[in-house]
């Protein structure tokens, strides 16, 4: 009995301690220190990456992807950043600032303003608010306080209180950023724009607006298009209200309050499903990204000489220049001793990036949180301890590809095989997986090399049911032992594994080309997958992408390839569609969205 209970002891503390990623042995008492810091603040799981002089040198993941744990959380997981989201939002701004279509000191709101919509401007008594200024917005210093209680609230944050927006403002629910934009507007300032500094959500809901404005494309499009995609950060998305919303390989959130559903149900719902709107955070608080590619968008723009910089050296001290009404913070980024760095919270959410002048820079993203300032503390404490606790570094870069894989094909005849192709990305080899009848929802882990064979069921098994059908260096494979009767989907992952990731396997699963083989169309009716739906993502609001259909002339192919033909395209992002928060007991505590 005591060897049976010793055992069961053993199984309990691995399950309790589960870290995934490639080890990295120089920094071993980072992995102990982050261990440590969930067990004392009972974190569900975190994700953590860290890079010196420009290169990924760490990229772990600890605890569990969700509540139930039993899915470990992994590297490539994504996470709600919070107000992390605000630098992303003054990277854009400052792009666009660089290229003359923003002017820091030009007026938002008024005749002349960015912003002349008759819906603000009807709202807008206060004359003050049209001294506002883009700058302001950036520093928190256009006049809002949301400190000062309003309506009954304890503050003035009408990201905190939705319901009572809705009301206030004849909108229904749940309330979008422009009706949280206008509840202030209609409210006015409670100082002079440009004179106190207080931290602001809707100030950079107002940013976001002004993207939007001067570019004509939607924020999340722009953005991607112009800041995340030069950079190489593929990772990356708005993110949704409900669990059935969640983003392919995002997390659970494991929050600590409830409220009434901000859909105006009148359920009481998990403050992180539903009781707050992240759709209507947007531009402020609204991302989802994975650790390694929020720290890859920091390389992007540190002003450092490790990579190239989408911003000049000029804009970038620009956006780092403390603000006159308050010496630790600059255009969204917190200043200290040299530092660069920011903060995230709301219920279920932590996280923190931070750059060094000396070239490091971590992102720590958490699926739970405390809320203690001694918490706050211990999560800044938590990436200067892994950084000053190394003596000697890897030199190994462990970004996965950014470039994937693309216009994935599938040729087919009469035998029981289909002949893939596709065109490479830019990492050394390829992943291709085969699922039958479902799509492939396994992933393969960084760090782990993986064993092929391209008939059907004979490669390595990922999960249930995938199987590894080729990983080389070419951009084709003949699949074989497929069953007419079934349907097959098909995903190509482009992955780097070289002198630069220390020999390592490094996989990209974002924007993967992904098809569907079905036995049941006609064979002249090929779709083709490309990774430019990954572009196509950001324009859509359904969970669809983009396609492009090819019909070949009607000549008979001769082959000795299988009658299965590709049908449709499965999204490599599925959505599905968002429902009403279930019933849950009242209890009932607020929260702040930082």
């Amino acid at each position: 009995m005591k060897q049976i209970f010793t055992f069961l002891l053993v199984l309990v503390s691995l399950h309790t301690s589960a870290q995934t990623g490639i080890p990295v042995p120089q920094l071993a008492h980072c992995d102990t220190a982050i261990q440590q810091f969930m067990k004392r603040w009972d974190v569900l799981g975190a994700s953590v990456a860290i890079s010196k002089e420009g290169k990924l040198v760490y990229d772990r993941a600890f605890g569990y992807a969700d509540q139930a744990r039993q899915i470990p959380m992994q590297p490539y997981n994504l996470l709600r950043v919070a107000s992390v989201s605000k630098p992303v939002t003054a990277i854009a701004i400052m792009k666009l600032v660089e290229d003359g279509q923003i002017s820091l000191s030009h007026k938002v709101f008024g005749p002349n303003g960015y912003l002349q919509s008759p819906y603000y401007l009807r709202l807008i008594t206060d004359k003050r608010i049209y001294d506002i200024t883009v700058q302001n917005l950036l520093e928190h210093t256009a006049g809002w306080d949301r400190s000062v209680p309003c309506d009954g609230h304890s503050g003035c944050d009408p990201i905190d209180f939705p319901l009572a927006v809705s009301k206030a403002m004849h909108a229904p629910n749940p309330v979008g950023d422009s009706t949280l934009i206008g509840y202030l507007l209609k409210r006015g300032l409670n100082t002079a724009p440009g004179k106190h500094y207080a931290y602001s959500n809707v100030g950079y809901l107002v940013l976001g607006k002004i993207l939007e404005q001067v570019t004509h494309q939607p924020y999340e499009a722009w953005v991607a298009e112009h800041i995340l995609r030069p950079a190489g950060v593929l990772e990356a998305h708005l993110g949704h209200n409900l669990p059935d919303a969640r983003q392919e390989r995002e997390t659970e959130y494991k929050g600590r309050n409830r409220k009434a559903s901000c859909y105006g149900t009148g359920q009481k719902v998990p403050l992180s499903y539903g009781g707050f709107n992240l759709e209507a955070m947007n531009a402020h608080g609204g991302w989802i990204f994975s650790a390694r590619d929020l720290v890859r968008l920091l390389l992007s723009a540190d002003g450092l000489n490790s990579r190239a910089d989408l911003l000049s050296a000029s804009t970038i001290e620009t956006m780092t220049t403390p603000s006159a009404a308050n010496p630790a913070y600059a255009k969204g980024w917190a200043l200290a001793d040299g530092n660069w760095k920011h903060s995230g919270y709301i219920d279920g959410t932590a996280s923190y990036l931070a750059r060094t002048p000396d070239g490091y820079t971590w992102a720590i993203l958490l699926n739970s949180n405390g809320t203690s300032a001694q918490f706050w503390k211990a999560l800044d404490k938590l990436g200067r301890t892994c950084v000053q606790g190394t003596d000697s570094w890897p030199s190994h870069d462990l970004l996965p590809p950014e470039l994937n894989a693309s216009e994935l094909t599938a040729t087919t005849s009469k035998t029981e095989a289909a002949r893939l192709r596709w065109t490479n990305g830019n990492g050394t080899r390829r992943l291709v997986l085969v699922k039958a009848d479902t799509p492939v929802d396994a992933f393969p882990q960084d760090g782990v090399a993986y064993t092929a064979h391209s008939s059907f069921g004979q490669g390595q098994r990922l999960g249930l049911d995938t199987f590894v059908v080729s990983n080389e260096e070419d951009n084709d494979v003949l699949v074989r032992n497929l069953n007419p009767h079934r349907q097959y989907y098909a995903r190509v992952v482009e992955y780097r594994q070289d002198e630069t990731t220390n020999n390592q396997p490094v996989y990209t699963l974002e924007g993967n080309p992904t098809l569907v083989l079905n036995s049941k169309e006609p064979v002249f009716a090929v779709v083709r997958a490309s990774v430019n739906s990954l572009f196509a993502r950001y324009f859509r609001s359904s969970s669809n992408t983009i396609v492009a259909l090819h019909v070949p002339v009607t000549t008979r192919v001769e082959s000795v390839e299988s009658e299965l033909t590709p049908r449709t395209v499965y999204s490599a992002w599925p959505i599905k569609q968002a429902g009403l928060p279930q019933q849950l007991p009242s209890q009932h505590t607020e929260s702040r969205v930082n």
